[in-house]
């Protein structure tokens, strides 16, 4: 379907809305009205989150009657937002100027984040089952109508959905239309008593508009769909919050698929970490491949503890994460006084499966210094754990699940030696493709090792990937997983000792490559 663009550049001081009814007094209160170019461009929006608006991304184009691709960062007209009044001259409304774009590739349609959150008004959920031909949907703008140039109140209005494409909708109204302006208003369905945002404004025929040729009778209009892109919207608005986490406090580390997906499906590997305070966090996988954002939700695991009382994740000395089999990736915690415990599976809800496979206050464990679980046997479960020792010596213990940390079981990799004393971070990850897992060593002097396809007989030579005396002597916490392409855990994230936090994707047998700033 062909249709005009709904928001070409106008004059300066011009607004313009759908062509339909006055929305009742709070209705709707959460459709934008976005002012761009100090008033030589209107469009529309719905707040979907306190601090983000989802509108059109030709709003924000050069020339949004020829292209609506835009750059992702600060808009290059300023733009400014009013949300929470359907009447333009009331005073009971936020405006707040749009400081982010963050547009969809393939698609009219941005985020767009508020330089301050959204009081008072609840943001538009988004849906989540597919449109469908014949649907009856109501579109909210404030652009112009059929007698108003600059009208100051959201109109809505009923449309029906004519055809459903992949990323697009055609939609026609009985006595309505889709008018400059309302470019980027919501399209939403309504079932009870629940309104669901469903595709934005982004082109229309203008039938009936004022100033459309009386000649174009023709009231349909082509939106795009959001209906399908419930997780991206939940993962751009959940950007500044990841990069905002105390990174500082950020003690231990462990990775796994706790909140599902797998190795080659689209939800990409989830990050637990343990902070400072006791507190601990599940950091949800993201679904794209974006280096820069790699996790998309979280979910409290453990609270800190509030004096007088204690939390028992202050004794947790090392976490790594681990898979058992029959569901999420489970954990492996050493504690202070030597316990060692497996949680066979870990998920938002908490801890699940705890097994002890070595009693406190043994002999043995609290002479362990770093741990890793990974995938260095036959079994070809990560559920092998590698062990480094303060006498230098490195053993690996294959098998957790049906052999625990038995000695019967255990491979002596490296014997006693002041060498591995050394070794400050150690992490599984696939960085080599061998049949087994690699592992990753940070030193204490800087260098960083990898080991390739280290397995039960040993380890089979070495990678220098960064030389002694390297900044990598400020790398504090160190984790290897699939955080990008997601097809093996070879992408590395650590938190400095300046509290930053960077991901290196898909490290290999050449070296780290480029590396992302993720957190502040």
């Amino acid at each position: 379907m062909a249709a005009t663009v709904a928001s070409s550049a106008l004059m300066t001081g011009s607004a313009h809305a759908v062509s339909g009814d006055v929305a009742k007094d709070g209705t709707y209160a959460f459709t934008a009205k976005l002012d761009i170019d100090e008033g030589k461009r209107s469009c529309s929006g719905a707040l979907v989150d306190k601090q983000w608006v989802l509108s059109a991304a030709r709003c924000f184009a050069a020339d949004p009657g020829k292209d609506y691709r835009i750059d992702e960062g600060a808009p290059k007209f300023k733009t400014t937002a009013t949300i929470g009044r359907t009447d333009l001259s009331g005073t009971a409304d936020t405006v707040a100027d749009v400081v982010e774009l963050v547009p969809y590739a393939g698609r009219d349609l941005v985020m767009a984040r508020l330089a301050k959150p959204v009081s008072g008004v609840t943001p538009v959920a988004v849906g989540t089952n597919p449109l469908a031909p014949g649907e009856q949907l109501t579109v909210a703008g404030f652009g112009r109508t059929k007698t108003e140039w600059v009208p100051n109140k959201l109109h809505t209005a009923a449309f029906t959905v004519d055809a459903v494409q992949n990323t697009s909708i055609g939609i026609t109204g009985k006595d309505a239309a889709v008018c400059k302006g309302d470019t980027g208003g919501p399209a939403v369905r309504e079932s009870g008593g629940r309104v669901e945002l469903v595709a934005v404004n982004s082109t229309s025929w203008q039938g009936g508009c004022l100033g459309t040729d009386p000649a174009e009778t023709r009231t349909g209009a082509i939106d795009t769909r959001v209906d399908d892109l419930g997780a991206w919207v939940r993962q751009v608005r959940y950007r500044p919050v990841f990069a905002a986490a105390p990174w500082a406090k950020a003690a231990h580390i462990a990775t796994g698929y706790f909140t599902g997906g797998s190795a080659g499906g689209t939800r990409h590997m989830d990050m637990i970490v343990r902070w400072s305070d006791a507190e601990v966090t599940l950091y949800q996988g993201s679904d794209d491949k974006d280096p820069r954002h790699p996790f998309s939700a979280e979910y409290q695991l453990a609270e800190p503890p509030k004096p007088p009382k204690t939390s028992i994740w202050q004794h947790a000395k090392q976490i790594t994460g681990a898979s058992f089999g029959g569901g999420t990736d489970g954990l492996i915690v050493r504690w202070g006084d030597g316990e060692l415990t497996q949680y066979t599976h870990v998920d938002a809800k908490g801890f699940h499966g705890e097994k002890q496979l070595a009693k406190p206050k043994n002999a043995l464990w609290p002479h362990a210094t770093q741990i890793t679980a990974g995938r260095y046997s036959a079994s070809q479960k990560r559920d092998d754990l590698l062990v480094t020792w303060d006498d230098g010596r490195v053993t690996l213990h294959p098998d957790l699940g049906t052999n625990g940390v038995a000695d019967k079981a255990q491979k002596v990799l490296v014997n006693k030696n002041t060498t591995w004393t050394h070794a400050t971070q150690i992490s599984a990850g696939e960085f080599t493709g061998k049949k087994t897992m690699d592992l990753l060593v940070r030193w204490s002097d800087g260098e960083v090792t990898i080991y390739p396809g280290v397995d039960t007989a040993g380890l089979h030579g070495e990678i220098n990937v960064r030389p002694k005396k390297s900044y990598w002597t400020n790398a504090t916490v160190v984790g290897a997983g699939a955080f990008v392409a997601n097809d093996r855990a070879s992408d590395v994230i650590v938190r400095w000792a300046n509290g930053k936090v960077t991901l290196f994707a898909g490290v290999d047998a050449a070296g780290l490559h480029a590396e992302f700033k993720v957190g502040e």
